[in-house]
């Protein structure tokens, strides 16, 4: 049975030890159920030479969008946060990119990224406006 991911939908109640919820968890899951996306999409690439390319590059991005997320949320300072997220923005631009590489392709179905495109996308606006938010609190 396959399992398919809602992307951008879930907001697990992910808890501490302590079982209160850490600030930063719903984009947590997302990029979590973004990364699982990708696993799900890449097995159905046809395989050539350049899709294996492409989804290297693409798991590698998208898996370090996420580990650098998380590394930002266990920063040791501001400025520090700030860097972390602008680095896990990068990792999603890049992924963001593959996606797209992978949707002009004839790899897949047609439409077969729409979703996870669309998904990435917001998450970069989301990570942008934080490492905005952080900056500008810091200089007031």
């Amino acid at each position: 049975m396959e399992r398919r991911i809602e992307l951008g939908t879930r907001n697990k109640e992910q808890r501490t030890d302590n079982g209160s919820r850490r600030k930063g968890d719903d984009i947590a899951e997302r990029l979590l159920d973004a990364v699982e996306g990708a696993g799900q999409m890449l097995p159905g690439l046809r395989l050539e030479d350049a899709s294996k390319h492409v989804a290297k590059q693409l798991w590698r991005a998208t898996t370090g969008g996420g580990a650098n997320y998380e590394e930002a949320r266990g920063a040791e300072s501001r400025a520090d946060f700030v860097h972390k997220i602008r680095v896990a923005t990068k990792e999603l631009r890049e992924a963001h990119y593959w996606l797209r590489v992978v949707q002009r392709s004839t790899w897949l179905e047609p439409g077969a990224t729409d979703r996870l495109v669309d998904e990435t996308d917001q998450l970069v606006a989301i990570l942008v406006a934080s490492a905005t938010t952080a900056k500008s609190s810091t200089s007031s």
